[in-house]
């Protein structure tokens, strides 16, 4: 169907729209609303511009600072980041973020790849074959085999702002 693919040939899973309906389900973005903000570097919670300074882009995470050296940068992200405001309604709201979240500047974050379910041809039917959620960078050959739900962006350039 047209605009089921985006002009990087990207396959994209339907979403409905159902605008002002509903409540929040914290660990499931709408995947249109993701894909917009992280387009436009919108806040996650509320669809203003994220909060950006000459320090970076402001987003929070899971803090897992002890993952690798560095950490953040480097790390590909699906969430979107978030506004200023919006900071403290999402550690306080959000059960994950309230178990220990990192607040962090990144000055740059470029688009990067795809989230979404990968699949693979199948030698038994005329199905192809799901394989799970992966990550693929932009140049990964296996990028015509993904069901897109997510952008990804790469933190790079990150300073953590909280203790």
């Amino acid at each position: 169907m047209i605009g089921d693919r985006d002009s990087r040939g990207i396959l994209w899973a339907r979403t409905p729209l159902a605008h002002g309906q509903g409540t929040p389900i914290f660990g499931r973005v709408h995947a249109a609303r993701q894909r917009r903000a992280m387009r436009k570097l919108l806040c996650q919670v509320c669809a203003a511009p994220a909060d950006h300074t000459d320090d970076g882009i402001l987003w929070v995470l899971l803090d897992h600072r002890t993952d690798w050296p560095n950490w953040p940068t480097g790390m590909g992200v699906t969430e979107p980041p978030i506004c200023a405001p919006c900071l403290t309604i999402s550690t306080r709201a959000c059960p994950a973020l309230r178990k220990g979240h990192a607040i962090i500047r990144a000055t740059h974050a470029p688009l990067a790849g795809v989230h979404g379910a990968l699949y693979a041809p199948s030698p038994t039917s005329p199905r192809p074959t799901f394989l799970g959620p992966e990550t693929l960078h932009y140049d990964s050959p296996r990028l015509p085999w993904l069901l897109a739900s997510h952008l990804v962006r790469e933190l790079l350039d990150t300073t953590i702002l909280n203790p």
